[in-house]
């Protein structure tokens, strides 16, 4: 109920309304089913704005910490991303990466919208990094397609570190779906998982036109963080 209030009354049109989003091949989003949406991930507000030009509910998986804040902040930031169909994981590996996997399997059973990053990260400098097997995974024991999706602009709107968003006009890129249903029952295979992984980042690639690095975003980060 929540999310139906703030989609069509409140943040919703106040999205659409600040930000103006421009989209691209909105015929690749299934009208119904349960689909995956694997966007590029640049941006605070690409959780937003995906969401804001969508006609169904999206479902993400967010952080715990954003679950967990005390005191007035807490509660706000609670509702917000409650409100905006966020759903809290631990993001801490092994069981907890488990968890994870069966939360979006759920979502997925329940017919509806599932967005992942499959970076697993914002990007630290707007390129493309590579994708962690966790979408390919989901995208397998699901037996779901995935649609590839392009957030344009959004690292402009609002970087890393940046408390407030400017208004600009942004993009959302929507690719062509992916079915990798020739893999049915190999989700455990690590090489199958990576293939289909790498297939994703690749449509990502080529709809973001972002310059795309071979490691990993988080490894980047650790990297900066220890200098």
């Amino acid at each position: 109920m929540l999310y139906w209030i703030l989609k069509n009354f409140f943040l919703g049109p106040l999205i659409l309304t600040l930000f103006r989003p421009w989209v691209v091949g909105r015929e690749n989003v299934p009208a119904s089913g349960p689909v995956i949406f694997a966007s590029n991930h640049v941006s605070f507000i690409d959780s937003v704005i995906l969401p804001a030009v969508l006609d169904r509910r999206i479902s993400f998986l967010a952080k715990s910490d954003y679950f967990t804040g005390r005191g007035l902040k807490g509660w706000f930031t609670r509702v917000f991303f409650n409100g905006i169909g966020q759903l809290p994981i631990d993001r801490s590996g092994g069981k907890a990466s488990e968890a994870s996997l069966r939360t979006g399997l759920q979502v997925l059973a329940r017919g509806e919208q599932l967005g992942i990053y499959p970076e697993g990260t914002r990007s630290p400098d707007g390129r493309l990094y590579r994708g962690r097997t966790g979408v390919a995974r989901m995208v397998l024991e699901g037996r779901v397609v995935v649609v590839p999706v392009a957030m344009v602009g959004t690292r402009e709107v609002q970087q890393i570190g940046q408390p407030l968003p400017k208004i600009k006009r942004v993009g959302v890129v929507f690719g062509k779906p992916l079915d990798f249903s020739r893999f049915a029952g190999m989700e455990s295979d690590r090489f199958i998982l990576r293939s289909v992984t790498d297939e994703i980042m690749h449509e990502l690639r080529q709809i973001s036109r972002q310059e795309y690095a071979d490691v990993y975003a988080s490894s980047v980060k650790e990297a900066a963080a220890a200098r």
